[in-house]
């Protein structure tokens, strides 16, 4: 079946254009509430958002959806993605759903459903949605139409849980940190949570106004943070995206770290403990060949999956991991969160700063990671990926890699573009290969 509205995280696009209105959004509310009442009980769903400025218009066109069909409305005001996760569990609700573009900027906006269990919602049920959308919505009777009300705590309630993560012998007293929040949905809870264990806090992008979510801040535009880091001269610096379900990290001197050294990091310290499961990490095909060689080396396996958080869920559930993520900063720890959660991911790391003692460049640079390019082919139509020399290219690419790098060739999900990546102990080696196989796509295409 074709799917017209979710893609591999939710629905997502330009708001009040193509599929991102309030009238996709009240259908979703209808479809979602109709396929997730059963049973005689009281029904209600967790509504979450960002800072985007379209956040209210999605909000309330949700909640007149969900509400029509005989769904109670609990909504948070702005939480970070995991937050939604936690509390549709926690409250015992019957759905969940987090109103983000993630890191995207503010003109497009998302919808995200998690199930009671907290847990994304899988492909079966997306399509079940869709069915229904397309069919006349099955609107309750006047007397069980839903109710909507607002509640105060939930960002306390969040922050108590991301605190419990680390243990409760470790106190951040004496770190200064920098934490960039993206002006996204973060902006309270991160430094409140890293504040009250113990942290001086120098916080940036915590002034939403609609508009400047991810605006050259976050942790997909670090410039800022790298400069506050070392202007500072504080210990670490920690960037969020718009939905807080990402981490990128800058050491003291103002380096980035990504997610691949993080996951590194994470998984080493509780291998040591004894507390990783599944033995081993998992991670995308973009993930570094540094990272899967240090594993290995430690006596752990790294198991890939296609690009995307969800993909990385499926195969640490399947294969009893608590550990994954990807190289961009998603952290998804299972043990703590059903979903990526950037502030837990950015705990632990700060936990690991104080048990070591040792400054960020140190701990969170367990490996060198390996000559990796990535560059982007944009084509017009057709499928180049099947024609003859594009193939020819590809083979021989693999065959110089051979034994010493790794080639990963995959279509964009969402515009007509190839993506080339290949890695390797030789740079030139690389670079030749890479742009060998984009030449030959752009004559096919």
């Amino acid at each position: 079946m074709t799917r017209r509205f979710f893609g591999t995280d939710g629905i997502r696009g330009r708001t009040n254009a193509g599929v991102m209105t309030a009238a996709t959004a009240m259908r979703v509310g209808q479809a979602a509430g109709t396929h997730f009442v059963r049973g005689g009980h009281r029904h209600r769903v967790v509504i979450g958002k960002d800072t985007r400025l379209s956040g209210y218009m999605m909000e309330s066109a949700l909640v007149a959806g969900f509400t029509s069909v005989g769904m109670d409305v609990i909504m948070t005001g702005p939480l970070p993605t995991p937050a939604i996760a936690l509390l549709t569990r926690e409250m015992r609700a019957d759905l969940g759903v987090m109103i983000s573009a993630s890191h995207n900027l503010f003109p497009d906006n998302g919808i995200k459903l998690f199930g009671p269990d907290g847990f994304k919602l899988s492909d079966e049920t997306e399509a079940e949605i869709e069915r229904l959308m397309d069919a006349e919505p099955q609107l309750a009777p006047a007397e069980k139409i839903g109710r909507a009300r607002r509640i105060e705590d939930a960002r306390g309630r969040y922050i108590h849980a991301v605190k419990r993560s680390i243990g409760s012998d470790i106190s951040f007293d004496g770190l200064k940190v920098v934490v960039d929040c993206a002006h996204g949905a973060a902006y309270q809870v991160a430094p409140s949570a890293i504040w009250e264990l113990g942290a001086e806090v120098v916080a940036l992008g915590v002034a939403p106004n609609g508009t400047n979510i991810n605006d050259k801040v976050g942790s997909t535009a670090i410039e800022a943070l790298q400069a506050k880091v070392v202007e500072e001269g504080a210990d670490i610096g920690i960037a969020l995206d718009g939905d807080a379900d990402r981490l990128i990290v800058v050491d003291e001197k103002g380096r980035a770290v990504d997610g691949d050294q993080i996951m590194a990091l994470i998984a080493t310290r509780m291998h040591e403990k004894g507390a990783l499961t599944g033995g081993g990490v998992v991670a995308t095909v973009m993930s570094n060949l540094g990272l899967e060689r240090y594993l290995s080396g430690i006596g752990l396996s790294l198991e890939r999956t296609k690009v995307g958080d969800r993909y990385v869920l499926e195969k640490m559930r399947e294969g009893g991991f608590n550990v994954g993520g990807e190289q961009s900063g998603h952290m998804i720890l299972i043990d703590h969160a059903t979903t990526g959660d950037g502030t837990v991911a950015a705990l632990r790391v700060l936990a690991s700063l104080v048990r070591e003692g040792r400054p960020a460049s140190e701990i969170l640079h367990l490996f060198d990671p390996v000559p990796q390019l990535l560059k982007n082919v944009r084509y017009d139509g057709g499928k180049p990926l099947e024609d003859g020399a594009v193939k020819s290219a590809i083979a021989e690419a693999e065959r110089v890699l051979e034994g010493h790098g790794r080639l990963v060739i995959r279509p964009s999900g969402t515009e007509p573009v190839i993506r080339v990546m290949a890695e390797g102990d030789d740079p030139g080696e690389v670079e030749q290969v890479v742009d060998s196989i984009c030449e030959a796509v752009r004559q096919a295409a």
